[in-house]
């Protein structure tokens, strides 16, 4: 999940500062008008990633009731 998490940054990271690049100086070079918009879609794939593993990293959290120790019949018996 560490992992994920960090792509998002880093891909938010990265593509405000490509964003800035292409508003400042306005590159010539004919492969930028297909790099600096890399980033931007890659924050949504990451973004769903993350939010995938942070799912399943809280489901595996979580705790048992701990009201479902004994069967009904028991529990009935018991008091």
């Amino acid at each position: 999940m560490h992992l994920s998490g960090r792509l998002l940054c880093w891909s938010l990271a990265a593509g405000m500062a490509g964003a800035a690049t292409e508003t400042l100086f306005h590159p010539e070079a004919g492969w930028w008008p297909l790099l600096w918009p890399l980033p931007w879609y890659l924050t949504p794939a990451s973004a769903f990633t993350w939010r995938i593993l942070r799912l399943r990293e809280k489901a595996a959290q979580r705790q048992p009731d701990d009201n479902d120790d004994l069967p009904t019949g028991e529990w009935a018996q018991a008091a």
